[in-house]
């Protein structure tokens, strides 16, 4: 728990943006069936699990800036939640489902900075690990 799970990058063109990364970083590709399209899961050279994401700006994604968004693990999501908000942060996206019985949701902190809070619901058959 407090590590970073996971990190993806949302982005209008998801599609040339995937291929920016396979070719500068050497990435390689698994797309990611969405319900008529697909974003992008970012595995190392010669690696059998993703390290990032690349996904298109819609859906739960419509309002994330397109910025490398981190995802903290948390052992209870509402928990975290509540106290962001009472320490002075805000929700800016509602937990959503992520994976077979995850979630995360999006905040942001008092000076402004984004990030998502993620909750594992088994380590194992997690895709974020």
């Amino acid at each position: 728990m407090g590590s970073v799970g996971w990190v993806d990058l949302t982005v209008r063109d998801a599609d040339r943006v995937q291929r920016f990364y396979e070719d500068v970083a050497h990435w390689q590709v698994s797309p990611l069936e969405m319900g008529g399209y697909s974003d992008y899961l970012m595995l190392p050279p010669g690696g059998r699990k993703p390290v990032a994401g690349v996904c298109h700006k819609r859906g739960v994604n419509a309002k994330l800036p397109p910025v490398w968004m981190i995802y903290i693990k948390v052992p209870d999501l509402d928990a975290s939640l509540r106290r962001c908000q009472e320490l002075g942060g805000k929700v800016l996206v509602k937990p959503a489902a992520m994976g077979a019985g995850s979630r995360y949701a999006v905040i942001e902190d008092p000076a402004g900075a984004v990030c998502a809070l993620y909750q594992v619901a088994d380590e194992a058959s997690s895709p974020a690990l």
